[in-house]
């Protein structure tokens, strides 16, 4: 018997349900547990008790910048990949990867932008 590969975690962390919701569809179903927060301090919460493989971040989120919490994920679970979601400004693509982002996806995204780069930072 083949064994089952190891559920991992993906944090999404988006204030926008509408947005949450479509992420969360698009990655349900691919040994992937996902959990959703809708501010950088329930991430923070989150964090403490648990260690997501990926963080989907958004960058305007009701208590601040994801793009300024970056640093903080890193620090906390260094191995963590952290995909910065940003659809304000493609300035932002520098500073979240100078911060430690694995990568960034420009908003509005396809389908194939989030499986491109969950799958080639799962692997």
């Amino acid at each position: 018997m083949k064994a089952k590969p190891a559920v991992r975690k993906v944090l999404i962390v988006e204030d926008e349900g509408d947005l949450c919701l479509l992420l969360n569809l698009l990655l349900d179903g691919n040994d992937m547990e996902i959990d959703h927060v809708p501010t950088l301090a329930k991430a923070g919460e989150y964090l403490l008790q648990e260690e997501p493989a990926i963080v989907l971040l958004d960058n305007r989120l009701p208590d601040g910048y994801g793009i300024d919490f970056i640093g903080d994920i890193k620090r906390q679970h260094p191995t963590t990949k952290v995909i910065m979601i940003s659809g304000v400004d493609a300035a932002a693509r520098d500073v979240a990867i100078e911060n430690g982002a694995d990568d960034f996806i420009q908003k509005p995204f396809t389908k194939a932008d989030i499986f491109q780069s969950v799958s080639r930072l799962m692997n």
